[in-house]
């Protein structure tokens, strides 16, 4: 198995074997349970189909989503993923996945979707400069010029102006795997992984490790 769901506990920091500080982020990683298996020869591609086994009510599942865990045989579950595995593998419907997937000094890619900041200036969301911040200059925070008069009168694709910021799936590669607590189910990742705190996480291991 290639990866796992999770979600985000939080950050601290633990002291490594010589002393040092460790920046390590918590993440909550599974149980799961194998919904679907994907065959090249039914689906046309290898995957398995994950859910993260957290409490949920019937009442919360579609329709489609509750006939979907009735003919896997499992009970409804919070949160989906597809991870890729190869031809060989042999999960079925109903097997349990569990964060001892993983060990310690591993890479692992973790998918999830950024905070959301709301609508912000360009200096926020691209890293602009600004104008001077002294007294009558009129331009502070603007975005400045950004088309032509006559030719070709619009503005370009493209341009870096105000809008939305964050609220996007982001992936962060590479992440070095410092502890797995296989009881608690709680993996310890180096430095910080997109989104808040109790939000949903992809875990998957890297191509590179």
């Amino acid at each position: 198995m290639s990866g796992i769901l999770g979600k985000k506990l939080g950050m601290t920091q633990i002291f490594g074997e010589n002393g040092e500080i460790v920046p390590v982020t918590i993440v909550e990683a599974g149980p799961c349970l194998v919904v679907q298996r994907k065959t090249g020869k039914t689906d046309g591609y290898e995957a398995v189909q994950l859910g993260l086994v957290e409490a949920t009510q019937p009442r919360h599942v579609t329709q489609p989503r509750a006939g979907h865990f009735k003919k896997a045989g499992v009970p409804p579950l919070r949160q989906l993923e597809e991870f890729p595995v190869s031809a060989e593998d042999e999960s079925k419907a109903g097997d349990e996945v569990k964060v001892s997937i993983f060990e310690a000094d591993q890479l692992v890619d973790v998918v999830g979707t950024s905070k959301g900041k709301g609508f912000q200036g360009v200096i926020k969301r691209h890293g602009f400069g600004g104008g001077r911040a002294t007294h009558g200059s009129m331009f502070h925070r603007a975005p400045g010029s950004i088309g032509q008069s006559a030719q070709p009168s619009r503005v370009f694709k493209g341009t870096r102006l105000p809008g939305h910021l964050g609220a996007k799936r982001v992936t962060v590669k590479h992440l070095k795997v410092v502890r797995v607590d296989e009881e608690r189910n709680l993996i310890y990742l180096r430095g910080a992984v997109p989104g808040a705190n109790n939000s949903y996480l992809a875990l998957r291991r890297s191509i590179r490790g």
